[in-house]
């Protein structure tokens, strides 16, 4: 049995922004350091050929700017990503964009409201020397495949749509070049539940149909239980807990990784418990543990000293318990 490419891995990317701009001026007499938002902070992680990782946490973790990242919307401060087992650079940018492509938690505010739906979903294909008459193939047939007809929506306009029909505009267009590599933000946080099961469903159908590979980013630890083969559990920036769905969901290792389950409502249990505390500030973070404020098994070293992720099984966990 060989083994399954990689299509994407990161190494120790990172990815600061300066907190209050500066002008010239103001930098050459400033005394005061520059600020910075430490967003993504050091990430190492690996998607194979034809896998689901899920990345999962709450609001603030650096998740939307890690993807972001993989999709060649923003550029590393330190570290490396690779794509296909090639570096990413301003070089191969041209090339990487053409195979990736990033479907975002909002379709309203991403698709262009004055086009018509026709011309929205074959914009992919401008550049790519396509004919007019394989354009309108593929059209029909990115459309065939996230369960709408081309006839019917190819005039209409994102506002004579329903929330799920948009999304489902976001898709047809992500795929419509056939790429490799697909980003999917919070793709579905913003539709109601019955909703959000349609478009798991149909995400889950084409990546099998297709043979994608995806990033699925969510808050939602039961969507990406649902929907991915690996989780990545995100926190102030940093990866604090990887592996297997199943294994990470059934015995989760890291403490913030507990506290998310536990937030989960469940059909043995009437109890919904968040975790307690409030993110930390990513311009101000604490020392040692980023997650030691609001960890009930919190010791001296946690205070002093950052875990690195460690294998234990299956699952790699950045703690010191382990």
């Amino acid at each position: 049995m060989t083994e399954e490419k990689s299509v994407v891995k990161t190494v120790a990317a990172t990815r600061w922004f300066e907190a209050s701009k500066r002008g010239f001026i103001q930098s050459v007499i400033s005394r005061s350091p520059k600020v910075w938002v430490r967003a993504v902070d050091g990430v190492d992680i690996e998607i194979k050929q034809g896998e689901i990782l899920a990345l999962v946490g709450e609001s603030g973790s650096g998740k939307t700017t890690l993807g972001r990242m993989l999709a060649t919307l923003e550029t590393t401060s330190k570290g490396d990503i690779y794509f296909m087992e090639e570096k990413v650079s301003k070089k191969t940018w041209k090339k990487v964009r053409r195979r990736v492509q990033m479907v975002f938690q909002n379709p309203t505010d991403s698709l262009d409201p004055r086009m018509p739906i026709k011309d929205i979903v074959i914009e992919p294909l401008h550049k790519s020397g396509v004919s007019k008459g394989d354009k309108q193939a593929q059209f029909a047939n990115a459309l065939e495949l996230v369960g709408l007809d081309a006839k019917t929506f190819a005039q209409r306009r994102i506002r004579d749509l329903s929330g799920g029909q948009r999304q489902r505009i976001a898709v047809a267009r992500a795929i419509i070049g056939n790429p490799t590599f697909v980003v999917l933000d919070e793709p579905t946080s913003a539709l109601d539940a019955s909703v959000q099961a349609q478009v798991l469903n149909l995400l889950a159908k084409i990546h099998a149909e297709l043979e994608l590979t995806y990033l699925f980013i969510t808050h939602n630890i039961a969507v990406a239980r649902f929907i991915s083969d690996r989780i990545a559990v995100m926190y102030a920036g940093k990866v604090v807990e990887t592996g297997p769905t199943e294994r990470v969901i059934s015995d989760p290792k890291h403490p913030y990784t507990q506290a998310l389950l536990k937030s989960v409502p469940t059909v043995k249990s009437h109890e919904v418990v968040p975790p307690t505390g409030e993110v930390p500030s990513l311009v101000v973070l604490p020392t040692g543990c980023r997650f030691h404020p609001r960890c009930p098994y919190v010791m001296d070293v946690c205070r002093e000293k950052e875990p690195d992720l460690k294998g234990i099984g299956e699952v790699q966990a950045a703690c010191w318990l382990y």
